[in-house]
């Protein structure tokens, strides 16, 4: 195995790893702090950063070693795929605090289609990461809209981090999506090394509304 020579690359693929530790480090925290009061918060949240961790470690394996393109665009399939029902499952997550339990089951089967439409759509439009941005960024208006009002009526407690780590991660969705963006601090990195820094950020700021949510015991 030999690895990537592009600076860019390499910082792109180290942040993907540090995005899958975070991710993944995540899931046992949640499970100790909420399972006795809101188990099935929980699990959802789990699974969404189960395969947010499972497509950044494959995104490091892509962006960082040096392979065949065929074998690259093998790796991306996973990747799209678990991506798509991560960001599937964040609406199903935002419908759990905003309309309660049976609601956020019943559109579950929906909004895991809708997931799997999308990998079926970067089949059709390959190599356009900006297909997936453009989703990421709809489901995020969406939830941003939903916490924010969530946190104006006090019915969440975390409520307001939740609108802040949304907004965080419009942010690093733009900072993607120009594909213009570079700076050196030590090492070179573009704009999807940067899009991983400041996602980082706001999944660690979810994470603390998911907290306050959980510790609640009423939502």
């Amino acid at each position: 195995m030999e690895f990537i020579d592009i600076a860019t690359e390499q910082t792109t693929a180290v942040t993907d790893a540090m995005l899958a530790l975070l991710a993944m480090g995540f899931i046992p925290y949640l499970f100790r702090i909420g399972r006795q009061h809101n188990l099935g918060k929980v699990k959802i949240w789990s699974w969404l950063f189960g395969l947010l961790a499972l497509s950044s470690t494959l995104g490091a394996v892509a962006h960082g070693v040096k392979m065949y393109p065929e074998i690259n665009r093998i790796i991306w399939q996973p990747i799209n795929l678990s991506l798509g029902l991560t960001v599937a499952l964040f609406v199903v997550a935002v419908l759990y605090d905003l309309r309660g339990h049976k609601t956020a089951r019943a559109t579950l089967p929906i909004l895991l289609v809708t997931g799997t439409v999308f990998y079926i759509v970067t089949l059709i439009i390959p190599g356009r990461f900006i297909v997936f941005i453009l989703y990421e960024v709809i489901v995020m208006i969406f939830a941003l809209g939903a916490y924010f009002w969530l946190a104006i009526r006090r019915r969440l407690k975390g409520a307001w981090l939740m609108t802040a780590g949304v907004l965080i991660t419009i942010v690093a969705s733009g900072v993607q999506a120009s594909g213009a963006i570079y700076f050196t601090l030590i090492w070179e990195f573009n704009f999807n090394g940067i899009f991983h820094l400041i996602q980082m950020v706001g999944l660690i700021v979810l994470l603390f509304g998911l907290r306050a949510s959980l510790l609640s015991k009423t939502d």
